[in-house]
């Protein structure tokens, strides 16, 4: 059986075949009668829209790129399922690419990766620098994820990550907490989450005057589970007696707990521990798991529209009401911090 053209449902319906364009379109200039006559028509036929073409007509592929370091990392697995959620409710399907944080896979991603079957990506990046952004080929509308960097060169999406490692940070010096470690922290000396991150976990102690010295940080080759682990095992082994515990994702808090546990230390009793990203797995682990939640509906719903304005912008012929295109824009969504058992110790009746 042959597959439905529009000609088709327009014959169903009584109307032109234009009149079932707009319906399509979602046009407000028809009538609700008519436009339920249409659909109906539509229903009955099993008529699909050519997105393939309808893109190609505008100029554009319906193609976006979401470009992350790792997908077996819960918060970019639950990240990239929002984002391709949202970019669906645009008609638009997304390609999903992970580098390893590895820097030339980063720049094939950026200078939208030699070819034209993207209309833009979504770019979370941890090996680029400022000059990669300044002197990118081409002009592919790219949003940025997580740090700044390149400052005024792409639009870019996150939360304050200075703020919630303060926050985090605060809350076990509210708790009486002296000794506090931070897992993943870096020395500050470049704009990447984790720098940001340490920046505000130095802070919060500085704050309180809470000594903090190189012993205090303890960096990680991976931001895994058993990166994790390692560090606390190190850290004990060489003598830290930690009461508190900063992880500077999820995962790494979980391996953290274990190896306490593997030490015969206590959650939270004789060490308190929060995470960052709140997945879903820190909901179920035992103890559940403090963490510092970032809106990751936000996220997503603002990565995707900023990145479907700047390609409308961009579009073959579009023309800006306001003149010359916006320059780049900085959206920064709430973030808070989910206190469970790893710090309060008291056992919620959900893990939510």
């Amino acid at each position: 059986m042959a597959r439905p053209r529009i000609k088709d449902v327009a014959q169903l319906a009584g109307v032109s075949e234009k009149t079932v364009s707009n319906v399509i379109n979602d046009y407000v200039h028809v009538s609700d009668r008519t436009r339920r006559v249409v659909r109906q028509a539509i229903d009955d036929l099993g008529y699909r829209v050519n997105l393939a073409g309808r893109h190609l007509r505008r100029g554009r592929t319906g193609i976006l790129a979401l470009v992350v370091p790792e997908l077996d990392l819960p918060y970019f697995a639950e990240l990239a399922n929002l984002i391709i959620a949202e970019a669906d409710r645009n008609g638009l399907t997304v390609l999903v690419h992970q580098t390893r944080a590895d820097r030339e896979h980063e720049l094939s991603a950026l200078n939208g990766f030699g070819s034209d079957f993207a209309d833009g990506v979504i770019l979370s990046p941890l090996a680029l620098v400022d000059d990669d952004l300044k002197n990118r080929r081409g002009a592919l509308p790219t949003v940025l994820l997580g740090e700044t960097l390149g400052a005024g060169q792409a639009d870019h999406v996150a939360i304050d990550n200075e703020a919630a490692a303060r926050e985090a940070t605060e809350h076990l010096l509210a708790l009486g907490r002296r000794h506090i470690l931070v897992i993943g922290g870096r020395d500050g000396t470049s704009p990447g989450t984790a720098e940001v991150r340490t920046r505000g976990y130095r802070s919060a102690l500085a704050a309180a005057n809470v000594p903090c010295d190189a012993s205090t940080v303890l960096p990680v080759r991976k931001f895994a589970t058993p990166d994790g682990a390692a560090a606390v095992h190190a850290a004990l082994e060489s003598g830290a007696r930690p009461d508190g515990l900063l992880a500077l994702n999820d995962q790494m808090a979980i391996g953290a707990i274990r190896a306490l546990y593997e030490r015969g230390l206590r959650v939270p009793e004789d060490v308190a521990v929060v995470g960052f990203d709140d997945v879903e797995a820190g909901r179920f682990s035992v103890p559940t798991l403090t963490t510092v939640a970032p809106d990751k509906t936000a996220i997503a719903g603002a990565a995707v529209g900023m990145l479907v304005q700047r390609i409308a912008e961009s579009s073959p012929g579009a023309v800006s009401p306001t003149g010359p295109t916006p320059p780049p824009h900085e959206r920064v969504v709430p973030h808070h911090l989910v206190i469970r058992e790893s710090t309060s110790g008291a056992r919620a009746s959900t893990a939510a």
